[in-house]
């Protein structure tokens, strides 16, 4: 278990976007248990309640939401909705998002680069912008966007991944100065390599399958290459990330905006 801080969250809100993956998930029992009400928004509305269930032992405000982010219609009804119901909107956790396939930048099918464009550029830019718009309104608040280590440093064989979250860096460093005058404070948060999970399992698997230079082809190889990549010789934790989505949205981090925060294991 990662030791922690606590932070005071009693009274406040946070929205979730991907609330029913793992990300989102262990961001929810990390707010929960620091006293925020949450609103979760996930197409998986199955996952999404099963996660709602399990903050209730918290005893907490919990509400949930199917969304599709890529559609700004969408988005401004589950927010509205969210509002409804929870009230202000303090924080927003901008996560949702999509891994995209694995294959050499030449071979790589159109439809799915657009896809993953649609989800964690559209996507991210409507829900960052809904959330704008409420929280100048209702005077500030912390957003932060999921980034990832992908688009820090760009890995082979994910040309939509990494191009998606090198957008959404640049996306909150412009935000960041945008909305600063109002209170509102924008942040990114770039996981590398966590886990277990459902992504850390697929990314190895799929990275084993593309048949490039620099992965075998035998996804339990794949996983120890990756691992020996960091210098820390582990992966990082989904409580880890959460940890880090809660010090950027924290009181302690008052005076942070247009950061990118890598949870890297020191790569």
């Amino acid at each position: 278990m990662t030791a922690r801080a606590t932070y005071d969250f009693a009274g406040k809100t946070i929205l979730i976007t991907g609330g029913a993956g793992d990300i989102g998930k262990a961001t929810a029992h990390r707010f929960a248990a620091n006293g925020a009400g949450v609103a979760l928004w996930d197409l998986n509305e199955t996952k999404m309640v099963d996660v709602a269930r399990e903050l209730a032992e918290y005893n907490v405000p919990v509400a949930t939401f199917g969304c599709d982010v890529t559609t700004s219609e969408d988005v401004a009804k589950a927010f509205a909705g969210a509002v409804e119901q929870l009230g202000r909107i303090d924080y927003v956790f901008n996560n949702a998002g999509y891994q995209g396939l694995f294959a050499k930048t030449d071979e790589y099918p159109e439809d799915d680069f657009q896809k993953v464009i649609d989800i964690n550029v559209v996507g991210v830019f409507h829900v960052l912008k809904a959330a704008a718009q409420h929280m100048r309104e209702s005077g500030g608040g912390a957003i932060v966007n999921t980034a990832s280590y992908a688009g820090v440093v760009g890995p082979p064989n994910m040309v939509a991944y990494a191009a998606s979250k090198f957008a959404v860096v640049g996306m909150t460093q412009t935000a960041a100065k945008d909305l600063a005058p109002y209170g509102i404070r924008v942040n990114a948060l770039s996981p590398a390599l966590i886990g277990p999970g459902m992504m850390w399992t697929r990314q190895t698997e799929l990275q084993a399958s593309v048949g490039s230079q620099y992965f075998d082809s035998n996804p339990k190889v794949v996983e120890q290459q990756m691992i020996d990549s960091v210098p820390m010789r582990r992966l990082g934790s989904l409580e880890e990330v959460a940890n880090g989505v809660a010090f950027l949205m924290s009181e302690e981090a008052s005076y942070i905006t247009g950061f990118n925060l890598e949870i890297t294991g020191g790569q």
